[in-house]
This record gives C-alpha cells, sequence and structure tokens, in this order.
C-alpha cells in the first residue's frame, strides 16, 4: 500500500548554505517527501537560482516567509510541513508564520535565539494540534539509540557520572571579520542569541546527554569563554550537571579547540558499568562492566537491540552517520505527519525531538549565561 508523500517546503538553505543541502539530502533517502515550495532567499535572484537549482517551480518559489506560509496554508496542494534553516534570530518568526497556518514544522537548533519565545512556539503548537521537530541529529544515530536501550535496560546500574564534550577547531580565529558567512552571524548576538558555542555545539550535546542516559539536568554551573579578541559571545565553555538521579556531569564545549574537527564524545558511568560513544567513530560502542574486558559493540552487529538495527540502513563495517542520522529523524517524523493525517497511532514510541526538547535547550542556554554572568553560581533548571 503507497502513501502519499509529504508535501515540504523549506526556508533558508540556499546557494551555498551547508545544512540546507544536508536536510533536503535526508529527507529525500527514504522517499517519504516532496519538496515543493521554498523560501531559500530574501533576496530574489538568489532565491529563484537557489529554486530552480533544487527542482521548484518559479510560482512557488518565495522571498518572504510570511507570504509563503500564508499562500501555502491556501492552496488545495499546499505543504504539510515546513523545514526552517535560517541563522537562529528567524526561526521563530518562521515558525510562529507556519504554526498559524495550520503546518507542521521541523526547524534546525537551536529552537529560537530567546527562551521566551520558545515558550510562546509551544503553547501555539498544543492550541494548534500540530507536530513540531527539532534536529538533534545525533539522536538518530545507530549506536547512540544502542547505547539509550542499554541504559534503560539496567546494562549499567544506576548512573553516576555524565561526561560529554563537543570539540572543534574553526573559530579558532577571528574569522567572522573576513566575511565567513557561517561564522559572522553565529558570533553575532543579534542572530545567534545569547549563547555561541554552547547555542551551535553545546545544545547537541545538553540533549544527547539527557537522551542517552534517560536522565534530566536539574540544575549547572558554567564557566563561559570568549578567546578570541573582539568575540562577545561564548567560544569555549565548562558546565557542570547534577542530574534528577544524583548523578554529576560535566559539558564541555569549544570552538576553539585547535586541532579538532567535530569532537563529540560521551561517556556515561553507572555502578555496574560504563559505555563510551564518539561521533568521529559512530559505528563503534564500548561497553566496559566493572571488573570485565571492554568489549566493542558495532552497528549493525549481532548484539545490537531492535532500536539500533531499526536505524541501521547498510551491513556492518559501511561508514555510517551524519546524513543518515538527519534522515532517521525525517523517516519517522514521516510517520508521525501521517498518524496525524489519518487520526491514527503510532506503533511505536517515536525518538523525534520534540518541540519539548528544542525549550529544554533554550533553558540550558539561558541559565548557562546566567551562571556565567553571575559569577559562576548554581542555577536550576525548573521551569
Amino acid at each position: 500500500m503507497t502513501v502519499a508523500k509529504i508535501r515540504l517546503g523549506m526556508v533558508g538553505g540556499g546557494q551555498g548554505a551547508f545544512i540546507g543541502a544536508v536536510h533536503r539530502i535526508a529527507a529525500r533517502l527514504d522517499n517519504r517527501y516532496e519538496l515543493v515550495a521554498a523560501a531559500l532567499s530574501a533576496d530574489a535572484k538568489r532565491a529563484t537560482e537557489s529554486a530552480a537549482e533544487v527542482g521548484i517551480a518559479s510560482a512557488r518559489s518565495y522571498t518572504d516567509f510570511r507570504v509563503m506560509a500564508k499562500k501555502e496554508a491556501s492552496r488545495k496542494d499546499g505543504i504539510e510541513a515546513v523545514v526552517i534553516v535560517t541563522p537562529n534570530h528567524l526561526h521563530f518568526d518562521a515558525a510562529r508564520a507556519f504554526l498559524e497556518a495550520g503546518i507542521h514544522v521541523i526547524c534546525d537548533k537551536p529552537l529560537t535565539s530567546t527562551l521566551e519565545d520558545a515558550e510562546i512556539l509551544v503553547k501555539l503548537v498544543a492550541e494548534r494540534d500540530l507536530l513540531f521537530a527539532v534536529t538533534y541529529n545525533y539522536s538518530g544515530y545507530p549506536m547512540v539509540r544502542e547505547a539509550r536501550e542499554m541504559i534503560s535496560a539496567g546494562a549499567l546500574g544506576a548512573i553516576r557520572v555524565i561526561q560529554i564534550e563537543y570539540a572543534q577547531d574553526w573559530l579558532a580565529t577571528n574569522i567572522e571579520t573576513t566575511g565567513q558567512k557561517q561564522a559572522t552571524w553565529r558570533t553575532d548576538p543579534a542572530r545567534a542569541g545569547a549563547g555561541g558555542a554552547i547555542g551551535d555545539i553545546g545544545s547537541h550535546a545538553f540533549h544527547l546527554s539527557e537522551f542517552i542516559s534517560g536522565l534530566e539536568v536539574t540544575s549547572l554551573l558554567a564557566d563561559l569563554d570568549a578567546f578570541v579578541a573582539g568575540r562577545t559571545l561564548d567560544d569555549n565553555a565548562h558546565i557542570l550537571l547534577h542530574f534528577n538521579n544524583g548523578a554529576s556531569g560535566m559539558l564541555w564545549v569549544s570552538q576553539v579547540a585547535s586541532g579538532k574537527e567535530n569532537g563529540l564524545r560521551i561517556r556515561i558511568y553507572g555502578d555496574k558499568a560504563g559505555l563510551e560513544w564518539a561521533q568521529e567513530d559512530p559505528n563503534y560502542l564500548q561497553f566496559t562492566p566493572l571488573g570485565a574486558p571492554r568489549q566493542i559493540l558495532s552497528r549493525g552487529g549481532a548484539a545490537t537491540s531492535a532500536a539500533a538495527i531499526a536505524a541501521t540502513r547498510i551491513p556492518a563495517g559501511h561508514p555510517e552517520g551524519f546524513l543518515e542520522g538527519f534522515a532517521n529523524l525525517y523517516r519517522e517524523f514521516a510517520d508521525e505527519i501521517v498518524a496525524h493525517r489519518d487520526g491514527t497511532a503510532l506503533d511505536c514510541v517515536s525518538l523525534v525531538p520534540t518541540i519539548e526538547d528544542g525549550l529544554k535547550g533554550m533553558r540550558f542556554i539561558e541559565k548557562a549565561v546566567a551562571s556565567n554572568n553571575a559569577g559562576n553560581i548554581w542555577q536550576s533548571l525548573d521551569s
């Protein structure tokens, strides 16, 4: 039985935009979506050229996402969902416009540039009975899901310590002054929001710590740095964490760690065992029971759980990671949309990060900045 493809729109992601292309590829991998409309740029010429490159008809290429939301909502063949891949400061207005038009939203992280805006969106999603996904894409990796399953099953025992780091070096110099587009907006508080590295990649690490462990961060203490001269937003942070079961953790995030490319790594230790996963070697999970030899579990291997197998696309031994992680979220969100369209229940629990996860990420950023500004004082993450 064939299911009609989900009519998809996109805001942002025009010519030269890395993340826009990633989302388009991920949405195509399972043939569940058809990209039919977009506001790829506010510049008319660039928008038209970008739309032509990705096969969008000129009549459905827009320069204003508000116009796009209204016109698409009025069409019988209008979009059912929209992907927002703009700089952070545009997330809120774009998401609100499409939610008010009755259209489901997929939004890049962080959810918005302020906590207040995030709270407004949460209420709007509930009022309109719509679906909203935030693309914390690392939660789509098979061995991340394997780690989550193992902890849920008690393989580590009572969790005591969580160490997570996300280190890069691409902002180790002030490339924002050279006109480098990605650096320019990510280091600008007006477009990035209150968080620099903590918003851009720290929000990923924060989400992953809760997603894998099944725990919630209850409080934090943050020490933020802006090492590059003239930079106002953080480019390095050390953050202590307390979890709701009494576990302690530390999150290190840096975009000035010379020699690091995309060093996302998590270690979790319980009273029975520990595990470790690294994004740059994503197909393997290290598991070490207390007093026993280390085990290396491989993606697609015989010992992996049903949850990990469901997220696995190709046989063991073949590289699989970034694009496929995004694609897993798109596939699962497609299932949610179809169920919502048909008024039926999903046949399994969805692991797609929700708007509530996006709200938690914004609270993490706000509390980290508040902790640092108060002189490194513990801050509660209670709403």
